[in-house]
C-alpha cells in the first residue's frame, strides 16, 4: 500500500505546490503550507497576530488567525481560480505560526509585534499577516517602513481609521492617524476603499467611499487605484468589514452598504502588477460568523493577495504609471 502524506503542515520536507490532503482533516496551516521557523529559503511568511484588545466594539478577532487557517483548507486543494499559476510552485511560502505577546502587558504589545515583523523582514521574506484587530497594522507598518521606506497604503475598510489621537492609545480606529504623523505612509499616494462612516479629517488620503464604489465599475475602480498608487511600494491592508455584513457578518464593527464578496475579489484581481511589499487581512471575528462564511472570505482574499505578490515579484508584471 502506498503511504499517503497527511498533516502536510508538519510533515512536508520541502516547498511545493497545492496539496490534495482531505479538507476535513489534517494540520490547519494556512493553505497547507509547512509550519516552520526556519526562514533560510523562505520567500513569503504567513503569520498570525491574535490581538483584539484595541477593538471599540465586539472583541473576538484573537480567534481570527485560527479560523482563517481552518477555512483556507477549503481552497488549498487546487490552483486558486481564476489565476493561471499555482503561487506555491513559484514562491517558497511557510506558515510561521503566531506572534507571541503577554496579554497582561498591553503597552508592550506594539513593540513586540514590530519586533516579530522586523525579524521576518530582516530575513528577506515578505509577510502576509492574519489578524487580529486592525491596530496591528500600525506596528507592522513601522517594521515594513524600516525596510522599504515610506509606503503607499492600499486600504479596504468601512472606516478611515484616522480619528485623532494625540495620546498614543492602542486603538483600532487611530492607526492611520499615527501612520501619517510618523511619516510611515504617503497619504496623497494612498487610497482607502469602501469607506462608509463619517470622519471630517481624512488627513489627505484619497477616499473612494462605498457610494463611489457602487456607482462605478470594477475596471473604473481598479484604474483609479492604479493611477493613485503608480509603481510606488505599497502595503495592502484589508479590514473584512469593508465587505457588507450580508457577506461577512463575523466582524467586530459591521457597517451596512459595503462591497459584496465578488466585488472585493474582482477588485484585488484587477490590481495585478502593483508593487506590493506587505499585506494583512484583519478583523475576522469567528464568534459572530455564520457557517464560516467570513473566515472563508478572509482566507480567499488572503490567497488573492499572495497571487498579487507573485504576479509582481515572480512574473515581473508591473503597473503602467501612465494609466
Amino acid at each position: 500500500m502506498t503511504k499517503e502524506v497527511i498533516d502536510y503542515g508538519f510533515t512536508a520536507k520541502e516547498f511545493g505546490p497545492v496539496t490534495t490532503e482531505p479538507t476535513y482533516s489534517g494540520a490547519l496551516s494556512f493553505a497547507r503550507r509547512m509550519y516552520s521557523k526556519n526562514l533560510e529559503s523562505a520567500e513569503l511568511v504567513v503569520s498570525g497576530v491574535p490581538f483584539d484588545t484595541a477593538t471599540t466594539n465586539r472583541p473576538g478577532t484573537r480567534f481570527g488567525p485560527r479560523a482563517i487557517r481552518a477555512a483556507s483548507v477549503e481552497i488549498a486543494w487546487q490552483r486558486n481560480w481564476p489565476w493561471e499559476f499555482d503561487p506555491f510552485q513559484l514562491l517558497n511560502t511557510v506558515d510561521y505560526g503566531d506572534c507571541y505577546f503577554d496579554m497582561r502587558r498591553q503597552n508592550h504589545v506594539p513593540a513586540v509585534i514590530e519586533a516579530h515583523a522586523s525579524h521576518i523582514l530582516d530575513s528577506d521574506c515578505a509577510m502576509l499577516t492574519l489578524g487580529g484587530d486592525h491596530f496591528i497594522t500600525l506596528p507592522l507598518l513601522r517594521a515594513h517602513v524600516k525596510k522599504h521606506g515610506p509606503v503607499s497604503l492600499l486600504h479596504f475598510d468601512a472606516h478611515t481609521d484616522t480619528w485623532e489621537d494625540e495620546d498614543g492609545g492602542i486603538d483600532h480606529g487611530t492607526m492611520f492617524f499615527h501612520a501619517v504623523k510618523e511619516g510611515l505612509v504617503i497619504p496623497e499616494k494612498s487610497v482607502q476603499i469602501g469607506i462608509r462612516t463619517t470622519n471630517d479629517k481624512p488627513l489627505g488620503f484619497n477616499i473612494l467611499d462605498a457610494g463611489w464604489v457602487h456607482a462605478h465599475s470594477v475596471s473604473e475602480l481598479t484604474d483609479t487605484i492604479r493611477q493613485i498608487l503608480g509603481d510606488r511600494k505599497t502595503y495592502l491592508t484589508f479590514d473584512i468589514d469593508c465587505v457588507d455584513p450580508a457577506f461577512a457578518p463575523g466582524t467586530g464593527t459591521p457597517v451596512c452598504g459595503g462591497l459584496s464578496s465578488i466585488h472585493a475579489l474582482q477588485t484585488l484581481r484587477g490590481l495585478r502588477g502593483i508593487n506590493l511589499v506587505g499585506m494583512d487581512l484583519v478583523e475576522v471575528s469567528p464568534a459572530y460568523d455564520h457557517a464560516e462564511v467570513t473566515s472563508l472570505l478572509g482566507a480567499t482574499l488572503a490567497y488573492e493577495m499572495i497571487c498579487l505578490y507573485v504576479a509582481r515579484h515572480k512574473l515581473g508584471e508591473v503597473v503602467d504609471s501612465r494609466d
